[in-house]
């Protein structure tokens, strides 16, 4: 019986991405993913709360763009 550590011995690229196809397809095809992209969505109301310019603070944007500028 050979107790020696194993040696390291490399994925071979197609295996690895065939693994990882698959973990990423079942990843997507569960409740909890369905869930989440539900949740990304901004229509609706959740539409509705954002500010009307795209920014998050128009005076700090100011001040960056000013800045940026020198």
């Amino acid at each position: 019986m050979n107790l020696s550590p194993a040696r390291f011995d490399a994925a071979d690229p197609a295996d690895l991405a065939v693994l990882l196809a698959g973990v990423l397809a079942r990843q997507a095809a569960s409740r909890t993913a369905a869930a989440q992209a539900r949740l990304g969505r901004v229509d609706g109301i959740a539409g509705r709360f954002g500010p009307a310019d795209g920014r998050f603070n128009a005076e700090a944007a100011r001040t960056l763009a000013e800045w940026k500028e020198r």
